[in-house]
């Protein structure tokens, strides 16, 4: 029995990585036999019966496949051959696929980056799928398409996970990608044992990529999930284990900024700015990544014609609700259609009406944007950009700390709809207010109510004012006065408990 010595990344026997094939050739005779691995191979490979050699397109040597009668010696233990139960002994969580030995957790992600060419994406993909499978790829693979076509095969007899993040970049590297990938999972997907995951984090190009009935993957996919916040439950738990004895004015002001997005509250636990002043800090700091964030989430969504959009949204966050009211700061302009996109294609803003209203109707209609940290970035960072570009960041930190009070006031109406929705037990959570033909805007506030859930049985609601500190600005006879107008008008038949919620309810 022939016996090699094996260093790892350096050579077996008198072969090293690297070496030149006619070198090859002159040690061990050029006596073999030529072949192609299969049909991805970019260069023929050497049979020398016990082995096989492999090359690189330019004929260095790339890899050694033994057989039999070959004994493979590293620091004086023998790796090879070697029999099944010393494999699962000495290797943990091995496991037997057919002739092949897996190690379980097999799984090989990527993210695509559209600020590199396909050809190094792939070249850094080789790596991780070297890397995690220990499997042989042949080099001159240089395009995604390729690749995937290749571990479709070696999936036929090996099952593992394949995870491509931010797949919507494709769209400006190579938009063949999709068509590639439709082709590619309908020969393969009955064969391959793999799990292909595929993730992106603009919202309206993965939906188009999955959901339009004219692109190529249209229905090809078996599960959309689409990933949502941490809880409130989650958050008091973060803050309980990386701010101990947080005040809820903290977690409020985490609330605030992220709306439970776990990026962001990863960012926030990671530079230890779990209280109100740190907060703030860290979001307004020189090197601050929360300065151009929603800048670089949006203008992938919008394209070129994101300004209107910008427009829309910056009003929005300054309090103008209605289709009306942001027209007439506009200049008059139709804002209809871009409005419908916001909601129904870009899923950025919801459109609102007072519980009971009619389904459809588009009297008292607001809109207002759903992401807590886009909302905050509009009304303080983007609407104040001059501040930024003068480099600013003090007094742009504390104008908006100065707006804290009354801002997060406002953000602690979502949070306990959200805490009371988790909670369970309503069949719809919303706020109640009418418009009212009176010039008396003190009057027309009167009628606002800020909580309105009404309870899965029977006719039973709770009614809630909303106050940050409600011994402070709480009148109780002009709540009550509001509940009842509401009664009168919607509730008659209702059984209705009222609450003042504020910082220590949550």
């Amino acid at each position: 029995m022939d016996k090699w010595e094996f260093k790892p990344l350096e050579s077996i026997g008198c072969i090293k990585f690297g070496m030149d094939r006619d070198e090859v050739h002159r040690l061990l005779g050029a006596e073999c036999v030529e072949f192609k691995k299969n049909k991805f191979s970019k260069n023929t490979s050497d049979d020398y019966k016990k082995f096989h050699i492999f090359y690189t397109p330019d004929n260095k040597v790339d890899a050694l496949e033994f057989f039999d009668d070959v004994e493979i010696i590293m620091e004086g233990k023998v790796i090879f051959p070697i029999h099944s139960a010393e494999i699962e002994k000495l290797i943990p969580h091995i496991e037997k696929e057919g002739n092949y030995y897996t190690q379980a957790g097999k799984s090989i992600g990527i993210e695509i980056n559209s600020g590199k060419a396909e050809s190094i994406l792939v070249a850094d993909f080789i790596k991780i799928v070297r890397e995690t499978l220990s499997i042989f790829i042949p080099d001159g693979i240089s395009n995604f398409t390729t690749l995937i076509q290749y571990l479709f095969e070696i999936g036929k007899t090996r099952s593992f996970n394949i995870v491509i993040d931010e797949f919507q970049e494709f769209y400006n590297i190579r938009p063949d990608v999709f068509s590639d990938m439709q082709n590619l999972w309908d020969e393969y997907r009955q064969e391959t044992k793999i799990n292909l995951v595929i993730s992106g984090s603009v919202y309206s190009l993965m939906q188009k990529i999955f959901t339009d009935h004219g692109e190529p993957l249209f229905g090809r996919a078996d599960n959309i999930l689409c990933l949502r916040s941490f809880n409130t439950k989650v958050l008091k738990q973060i803050m309980e284990d990386f701010a101990p004895g947080y005040s809820n004015d903290d977690l409020l002001a985490l609330y605030t900024l992220t709306g439970g997005i776990p990026k962001y509250v990863e960012l926030f636990c990671d530079n230890q700015a779990l209280s109100v002043d740190r907060i703030y800090d860290f979001v307004f700091s020189e090197n601050s990544l929360f300065i151009d964030e929603g800048r670089n989430l949006l203008i992938t969504e919008f394209g070129k014609n994101y300004g209107i959009y910008f427009s829309i949204l910056l009003e929005i966050a300054n309090g103008h609700y209605t289709q009306g009211e942001i027209e007439s700061v506009l200049g008059g302009i139709s804002i209809g259609g871009h409005l419908s996109k916001l909601e129904n294609v870009y899923n950025l803003i919801t459109r609102e009406r007072p519980i009971f209203a009619k389904p459809g109707t588009k009297k008292n209609v607001r809109y207002i944007i759903g992401d807590n940290f886009l909302n905050f970035w509009f009304k303080y960072i983007e609407r104040n950009r001059s501040y930024i570009e003068l480099q600013n960041f003090e007094d742009l930190r504390q104008l908006a700390k100065a707006d804290y009070q009354t801002y997060s006031g406002k953000v602690l109406e979502n949070y306990f709809k959200q805490k009371l929705a988790e909670e369970g037990g309503f069949k719809e959570i919303g706020s109640w207010w009418e418009t009212k033909s009176s010039t008396n805007k003190e009057r027309l506030n009167s009628y606002e109510i800020d909580i309105v859930a009404l309870k899965s049985s029977g006719k039973k609601a709770l009614i809630a004012e909303v106050k940050r500190m409600p011994e402070n600005n709480y009148v109780h006879s002009t709540f009550m006065e509001k509940v009842e107008h509401l009664r009168h008008k919607e509730m008659a038949k209702y059984d209705i408990e009222t609450r003042v919620l504020g910082l220590e309810d949550m």
